[in-house]
């Protein structure tokens, strides 16, 4: 692989892993907030899935880059603009049904990916994708039966759902966003099309939303710019909070 390639796979690998820990990590908040016990841990695992599919998604770009940086590097002693995550993984956790609906989102969405990435022609990609699939499944099953409960239940939890999804709609355009670095691995088959994804992504999501008793919003606006390096404050506060204890006592082990 020449030095192009090399580089555009490494910024591939890094929006991956970026993605991974941001939701991981925001998700992570839940833990002793959950509604209840069995929630609050099934909570917790979800995060530490997302942790860890970003760990080897940071292993395999330090490996890449051939700099001699750490996945702890790579996570903790970089600034918000290079992080290059989806936006719609930045938001703050206003509610448990919001989380949910951009839980549900985020499953569709990787669990079609995912599927796609484990026919990878790069061997180490194909591995993680595999693994990490399995996890999405989960994942996907937990989200949606509580997209149709909460959907299908009260007054109150219907119009909190509804109330997620109108809010969340307008992020969900940039997950079918290809990056330069992404549409030059296609011709190899290293990355996957995300473009191919969103009218499958659309039909399942449009199906669930009607059987939980919501509605696809009729709205047109859209929030892109985070694979750009382009962010809410909430990322900030985010990677404030993550980053201290490393940036305070670099090195520093259990």
């Amino acid at each position: 692989m020449n030095n192009l390639s090399n580089n555009a796979l490494y910024h591939y690998l890094i929006g991956m892993a970026d993605d991974a820990l941001v939701l991981g990590q925001r998700t992570s908040e839940w833990c002793s907030r959950g509604p209840f016990l069995e929630e609050d841990i099934a909570l917790s695992n979800v995060a530490l899935d997302y942790v860890g599919r970003a760990r080897m998604f940071y292993q395999y770009a330090a490996d890449v880059e051939g700099l001699g940086r750490t996945e702890d590097e790579l996570a903790y002693f970089r600034d918000e603009r290079e992080f290059t995550n989806l936006l719609i993984n930045e938001l703050p956790n206003f509610d448990f049904a919001f989380s949910m609906v951009r839980q549900y989102f985020l499953d569709v969405n990787a669990c079609l990916y995912l599927e796609k990435l484990s026919l990878s022609s790069d061997q180490h990609l194909s591995e993680i994708a595999a693994k990490a699939v399995k996890e999405s499944r989960y994942h996907l099953k937990r989200s949606r039966t509580w997209l149709v409960q909460l959907g299908q239940g009260t007054e109150e939890s219907n119009r909190r759902m509804q109330s997620a999804i109108d809010e969340l709609w307008g992020y969900t355009p940039e997950m079918f966003i290809m990056t330069e670095a992404e549409a030059s691995l296609l011709a190899t088959q290293v990355s996957v099309d995300r473009k191919d994804l969103q009218q499958q992504w659309s039909a399942t999501v449009t199906a669930d939303v009607q059987e939980a008793n919501l509605q696809i919003p009729d709205q047109q606006w859209q929030v892109v710019g985070g694979r750009d390096g382009d962010h809410s404050e909430h990322l900030g506060h985010l990677l404030a909070h993550m980053q201290i204890l490393q940036r305070s006592y670099p090195g520093l082990e259990w």
